[in-house]
């Protein structure tokens, strides 16, 4: 989507780092009408030494400054807890693994945000997000970004076509060196700032201190996928992934599967079991039982508003940052389709989203069962 905006007015959504603030400082230059909007969402612990958001926005208003743009402060805490936060907590309560940036994105980057700026008279919304969109015969596209290793449209997927209309991605070209660049070049002093990292708006963590504070403890056993021995006791079933190493305490064992030469293996996730409790884990990270030929999703999203056709090939990703893995749609509806995998995929987790793309284009996905 052309950049050009003389005469128009876009709201960029600032967080504080270098992204959101060099895609503004591009939209300036460009001619748009630039005006900042920092969101606040959480208000659990502001004043917790993890909650960056006072630090973030004097770094947002010390941006604006040297760009010379007005900046808006906007609280959706509501929203956020309403319709992002309680869903990460209902996911983790039934044994899956949410991903609430994909939720984040949908219901309050693209939503609560694009709604509050277009109520501001706003012509365009626009993030310092990794991604492209396009306008084609059949609508808007999201594409994936020009930096493969920063892309980030495995967390858009689930906009649609009225979002896309509305936003500019402005570093859709831009590797993360040359953002960094401008930024320097700009003389803005977010240009070496760390990249956040953890958990949409509330921040980076340790995860299972913050998680028990809202789903307590339920401890129950640790055993062994093959042979059903117990091996050590969990705290609860929600503190723990598919594919999860670290935390088990429960060490390697000597000899364990695939260890001809007696050396110890780790141990991971294979495995919950709600009903009783329990917490299978395999030896070995290349254990059959951590891979899958197929999944099923639901709760599916289509960006162009129609079903991606079955028995086509598609590449999918199951994680952000996995590379595309070819695969097919077995059976799809309204409701849900079924996956399959030209080679089996490590750690497919419930509750993490499946994301499918032709080439460069996303076409949506689901969450998986």
């Amino acid at each position: 989507m052309a950049l050009e905006g003389k005469g128009k007015t876009v709201v960029v959504g600032l967080s504080g780092g270098v992204d959101s603030s060099v895609a503004a400082l591009l939209l300036k230059r460009r001619g748009w009408e630039v005006v900042g909007l920092f969101m606040k969402n959480w208000e659990d612990d502001d004043d917790d030494e993890y909650c960056s958001s006072r630090r973030d926005l004097i770094d947002v208003m010390s941006v604006s400054d040297a760009i010379g743009i007005d900046v808006e402060v906007v609280n959706f805490a509501r929203e956020y807890r309403e319709h992002v936060f309680s869903i990460f907590l209902e996911e983790y309560r039934a044994g899956r693994t949410p991903n609430p940036d994909v939720l984040c994105n949908s219901e309050i980057k693209f939503k609560a945000f694009l709604d509050h700026a277009l109520k501001m008279g706003a012509d365009r919304i626009a993030t310092g997000h990794y991604a492209g969109a396009r306008e084609s015969e059949d609508g808007f596209q999201l594409l994936k970004a020009e930096d493969g290793g920063k892309d980030q449209s495995y967390f858009l997927h689930r906009l649609d076509q009225r979002q896309l209309s509305k936003t500019l991605f402005p570093l859709a070209d831009l590797y993360k060196r040359e953002v960094r660049g401008l930024a320097g070049e700009a003389g803005l002093h977010v240009a070496l700032k760390k990249d956040s990292t953890g958990i949409c708006f509330i921040g980076e963590r340790p995860f299972k201190e913050f998680l028990m504070r809202y789903l307590p403890p339920r401890k129950g056993e640790i055993r062994c996928l093959d042979d059903d021995r117990p091996l050590g006791e969990h705290d609860g079933l929600a503190y723990h992934t598919l594919g999860q190493r670290q935390g088990l305490r429960i060490g390697g064992v000597r000899g364990g599967r695939g260890s001809e030469t007696g050396e110890h293996e780790a141990w991971y996730v294979a495995k919950k079991d709600l009903a009783r409790n329990l917490l299978y884990v395999v030896q070995g990270r290349g254990h059959p039982a951590l891979f899958s030929d197929g999944l099923t999703a639901d709760r599916l999203s289509w960006i162009s508003g129609d079903r991606p056709h079955a028995h086509w090939v598609y590449g999918a990703k199951t994680r952000y940052r996995q590379a595309d893995a070819p695969c097919g749609i077995e059976h799809i509806d309204a409701g849900s389709c079924r996956i399959r995998f030209a080679a089996p995929q490590w750690a497919v987790t419930p509750g993490q989203s499946v994301v499918l793309y032709e080439s460069r284009v996303c076409l949506g996905g689901g969450v998986i069962l």
